[in-house]
């Protein structure tokens, strides 16, 4: 936990796909438009906008009530199938970023995600509430990799 960021929260979940087809989800726009802060499941972003290399950016944008709310980033570490890291921020709430570290460790069948997000202290109270919005969307993923076989 970096000392900018003291608030962590852990989140993790168990899907039936490759390591690869989970980590790949993360960084192909056309499957991230389908799950990554989607809060409509049948409504996809409006925009979905990936620059997949360390120091790249990414935009993603949804509808909330008629507004587009855009959710940015940088790439801090991207370790193909294993391992993501980046800052996160939504400009229309906060100059705050968040950094959260994607864990990918394949199993048997399937692998293990464990998400953290480092937030800063303004946000403790926002920490519950944040794991569950992580967690709804980590159960997004686990349903579009589902719906989708393994060349979608």
């Amino acid at each position: 936990m970096s000392d900018s960021h003291p608030v962590k929260l852990t989140v993790t979940h168990r899907f039936k796909a490759s390591a690869e087809r989970v980590f790949d989800a993360w960084l192909d726009p056309q499957k991230a438009r389908h799950w990554f802060f989607v809060t409509n499941e049948d409504t996809p972003l409006v925009r979905s906008e990936v620059d997949a290399r360390v120091g790249g950016r990414f935009c993603f944008s949804d509808l909330r009530d008629g507004a587009e709310v855009e959710h940015m980033g940088e790439y801090l570490e991207i370790d193909r199938p294993r391992r993501l890291v980046f800052l996160l921020t939504v400009p229309q709430y906060s100059t705050d970023s968040d950094r959260v570290t994607v864990e990918i460790v394949p199993q048997e069948t399937g692998c293990e995600l464990t998400l953290t997000a480092e937030m800063m202290p303004a946000w403790a109270e926002y920490k519950d509430r944040t794991a569950k919005g992580w967690s709804g969307l980590l159960k997004g993923l686990d349903a579009l990799l589902e719906r989708t076989d393994e060349r979608g």
